[in-house]
């Protein structure tokens, strides 16, 4: 499949977002993957401001990105909370050269890998909701083609929160992100009980816990709400069919 027939695939997912059943969990999962695949990015992320305006992880490519992005939230630097503050696109081309501007999130960027960084922000009707963080391998920053696809992919993440089944009950865009927010926070849970009852890592036991989701039609959230109270747990202690079972 060629670069631009996946970047179709990609924008007419989102049509997904309007059936009842919709998972907009695995679909930011599936997009920030997405971002890694299309575009000149060796990680990506997406950041949501709860309803104090603090930012937290959404989604992510790989837990190596996450950790990072939970950095930059811990310390209120980096990227992503400049982008979210001002309302507009960030980067770093050097991170090597960032440390006066982020003391603490260029450095541990730096010793991950990472030599510049990209932030593009999520909107909703004009009001800034989060932000997509680009990690790049090389220093320098997105190419021409690749920054008006970066921001498509934030405007598709930015979308998909607001068509989920919530939003169309009438509640209101705060308690729908807030919702989002707390299923979120489940899964981070499950992920670590999972990962300490099979003894594997994070990334691994993240995979299956999607795996169980897909293969079953089961949202997220629910199989990670079973696995916290006990109701699953030695279906998954090994490998789901499809599922990633190397080490990061």
């Amino acid at each position: 499949m060629t670069r631009e027939q996946r970047i179709v695939e990609t924008f007419v997912e989102l049509a997904d977002t309007m059936v009842d059943d919709f998972d907009v969990l695995e679909f930011l999962h599936r997009l920030t993957e997405r971002c890694v695949e299309l575009l000149d990015c060796a990680e990506a992320g997406l950041l949501l401001a709860d309803a104090a305006g603090t930012l937290r992880v959404m989604a992510s490519s790989s837990e190596r990105s996450e950790a990072l992005e939970l950095l930059e939230t811990q310390n209120d630097e980096g990227p992503c909370f400049e982008c979210y503050q001002h309302g507009r696109a960030m980067f770093s081309e050097d991170l090597r050269a960032a440390a006066d501007r982020w003391p603490r999130f260029a450095p541990a960027a730096v010793e991950k890998g990472f030599r510049s960084v990209q932030a593009v922000p999520m909107r909703v009707r004009g009001e800034t909701i989060g932000a997509l963080n680009l990690f790049r391998a090389d220093a320098g920053r997105l190419t021409e083609r690749d920054v008006p696809l970066g921001q498509g992919m934030a405007d598709v993440a930015a979308i998909a929160l607001l068509q989920e089944r919530a939003v169309r009950e009438a509640r209101g865009v705060v308690e729908q992100l807030q919702g989002a927010l707390r299923s979120r926070v489940m899964i981070e849970q499950a992920k670590g009980v999972l990962a300490e009852r099979a003894q594997v890592g994070v990334d691994v036991a993240f995979a299956r816990l999607r795996a169980h989701a897909r293969t079953h039609n089961l949202r997220l959230s629910a199989v990670a709400r079973d696995v916290i109270d006990g109701r699953l747990d030695a279906s998954l202690t090994v490998a789901e069919p499809g599922s990633s079972t190397s080490e990061r």
